[in-house]
């Protein structure tokens, strides 16, 4: 059984014991999420497309870590001007481990 799940606008295919990192979420480490944004559900072998959501179908996940991901370098420069500028960034990321999924 899996899921196609929507958070922090991107789209996650996750199953049961899976662990994905998503956009920075509003919990603690130990607590449980629910992803209730769930656009695709299969179930031994039934698939329930939504429209655009799979309605009663929900993610619950634990909340395993809060950190930083890897440092991105954006570089801009415009030839012959001497304009250069140089801006480091990381994004706010939550760990997670998918418990269960509710179809």
């Amino acid at each position: 059984m899996y899921a196609v799940v929507q958070t922090g606008g991107k789209q996650y295919r996750v199953a049961a014991g899976d662990k994905l990192e998503v956009e920075r979420l509003t919990a603690e480490p130990g607590e449980s999420v629910v992803l209730d944004e769930v656009l695709l559900v299969n179930k031994d072998g039934q698939l329930t497309v939504g429209n655009p959501k799979v309605e009663g179908a929900q993610v619950v996940a634990e909340v395993l870590a809060q950190k930083r991901g890897e440092k991105l370098i954006v570089w801009k420069m415009k030839r012959r001007k001497g304009y250069r500028r140089k801006k480091g960034h990381r994004q706010e990321l939550t760990v997670l481990r998918v418990k269960e999924i509710k179809a």
